[in-house]
């Protein structure tokens, strides 16, 4: 083969001896393209020495069945199943914390690369996005809904044994004491902050021009339902609001 023939893409796609279902090389390729032509592709792989020493500082490496190398060398060879495989399961180990990107010579991030394989993920609906992101639909729904990820109603005694004797404090009289702090929009407990209403509708706007609304929808479709039906209620509250103090 020529130099300029030369081309780093595997002629053959499937695994004789897996039991799944071979995907088309088309749905692969597809795949990749949707991870190769992100903008921060070309800034988080540089190439590969293969050198391990991402692999050898990476804390989740010592605990799973995960490589941070072996990421980088599926996409730089554009190994195409192999990449569809680790997004089944792998790369939801990585614990995002950029060691690997601070210690590669060649200044790849390999920490990078994964959010980017995460995120093609979603965008497929891969089983493996879905099971990794269910159990966080009850955070998403408090964050969409309220503007806030956590509130003091969330803390319950049960949810929390391994407290010991500090699980007492969450008997105290938190309406009561939410009250007292000085800061207005502190004076709940079903949220952390109270967002006012028009804050609501810029995030909403920011979550549907970014595509964030398009990824849940594909990921759980009955708390997107949810999550559009608050975002309606509030547009609307909001545009009644508007017209009651004059504003265009």
């Amino acid at each position: 083969m020529t130099q300029e023939h030369a081309t780093r893409v595997q002629e053959h796609i499937g695994d004789p001896v897996s039991a799944r279902a071979p995907l088309e090389r088309t749905k692969l390729e597809e795949i990749f393209q949707d991870i190769q032509s992100d903008l921060r592709f070309d800034h988080q792989l540089n190439g590969c020495l293969n050198c391990g020493i991402c692999t050898a500082t990476c804390p989740s490496a010592h605990y799973y069945d995960y490589s941070p190398r072996e990421i980088v060398q599926l996409l730089w060879t554009e190994n195409l199943e192999g990449i569809y495989d680790a997004m089944q399961e792998k790369i939801w180990a990585c614990a995002q914390c950029y060691t690997c990107a601070a210690r590669c010579p060649f200044g790849n991030s390999p920490g990078g690369l994964v959010m980017l394989m995460r995120e093609v993920a979603i965008k497929h609906g891969m089983e493996s996005a879905k099971n990794v992101l269910r159990p966080f639909s009850r955070v998403m729904l408090k964050l969409i809904s309220t503007g806030n990820q956590l509130s003091p109603d969330m803390i319950s005694r049960d949810a929390f044994p391994d407290w010991g004797p500090n699980v007492s404090k969450v008997d105290a009289p938190l309406d009561t004491l939410r009250k007292a702090i000085p800061v207005p929009t502190l004076h709940t407990t079903k949220t952390a902050w109270e967002v006012n209403l028009k804050t609501s509708v810029e995030l909403y706007t920011i979550w549907e021009e970014t595509g964030v609304t398009n990824s849940l929808k594909t990921i759980d479709p009955n708390l997107f339902d949810v999550i559009q039906d608050i975002m309606d209620d509030k547009r609307d509250e909001y545009s009644d609001w508007q017209e009651a103090q004059g504003e265009d």
